[in-house]
């Protein structure tokens, strides 16, 4: 269950302070490398959330992670705090949250392309370069394959979404087929 209220409360705090000590990039990637532990090991999961577990334990268990990473003392802190507050399983959300701060920070927004097909590098960049012309900033864009919408694309930016794909456009004649009868 995804708590965006909390992760934008956590994240606020810490990227308040990365702001101050300039360190927002170094606090992203040790979010982001906690998060995918998190979400990759379920062992993980249990140790810091299960509540038959007591909580001088799970907070042992979330200090013997963060000795492991060999992360800043802040986020140290920070994630034992999480383990002491019982908040752990608002991790991955809070990384994700902070990334989007950091990313707007810099001018940078997210974008996606789901094609049918894999595509080349000389059209990824071409396909990136109107998505920066379209958003007006620098876009970073991840592929995605998906064989159901036949051909085309869909691009994702921000609330942007341009939807070329075949699919789509099958859907919509159908429609109009529908309407005129």
């Amino acid at each position: 269950m995804r708590n965006t209220i909390l992760a934008k409360r956590y994240a606020k705090a810490l990227f308040m302070v990365g702001t101050e000590e300039g360190t927002n990039e170094e606090y992203s990637q040790a979010l982001a490398e906690m998060a995918a532990l998190y979400e990759s090991n379920p062992e993980v999961v249990d140790a810091l959330t299960n509540p038959m577990y007591p909580l001088d334990v799970r907070c042992k268990c979330m200090e013997g992670i963060v000795k492991s990473i060999d992360t800043s003392d802040v986020m140290g802190n920070f994630l034992n705090l999480l383990a002491q507050k019982r908040r752990a399983d608002v991790l991955p959300d809070i990384a994700d949250v902070f990334q989007e701060m950091v990313d707007e920070e810099q001018g940078i927004s997210r974008g996606s392309v789901i094609t049918a097909f894999e595509l080349s590098d000389e059209l990824k960049n071409k396909i990136q370069d109107k998505l920066e012309k379209v958003a007006g900033k620098k876009v970073i864009v991840t592929t995605q394959i998906d064989s159901s919408i036949i051909g085309g694309m869909i691009a994702k930016v921000g609330d942007l979404v341009l939807d070329g794909s075949i699919k789509s456009q099958l859907a919509g004649l159908k429609e109009s087929i529908k309407g005129s009868e």
